[in-house]
């Protein structure tokens, strides 16, 4: 539910907001905006640094792929 496209916007945020362990995958959601992508980005969550990590492009070891 929290990277699939149809999920509608109120859904996101209160995964975004009341289950941190799900944020993760909200980065991976195509119907993300960014201000949900800034929340998570400011709310953190398991998982969450290494989702944007892979967004982003970056390794492990913080260089950028490509």
């Amino acid at each position: 539910m929290a990277c699939d496209p149809d999920t509608d916007m109120p859904t996101l945020w209160l995964i975004a907001r009341e289950h941190p362990h799900l944020r993760k995958w909200l980065i991976a959601n195509p119907k993300a905006d960014a201000a949900l992508l800034e929340y998570v980005s400011q709310a953190g969550g398991p998982g969450v640094r290494d989702a944007f990590g892979i967004l982003f492009g970056e390794t492990t070891s913080g260089e950028t792929t490509g």
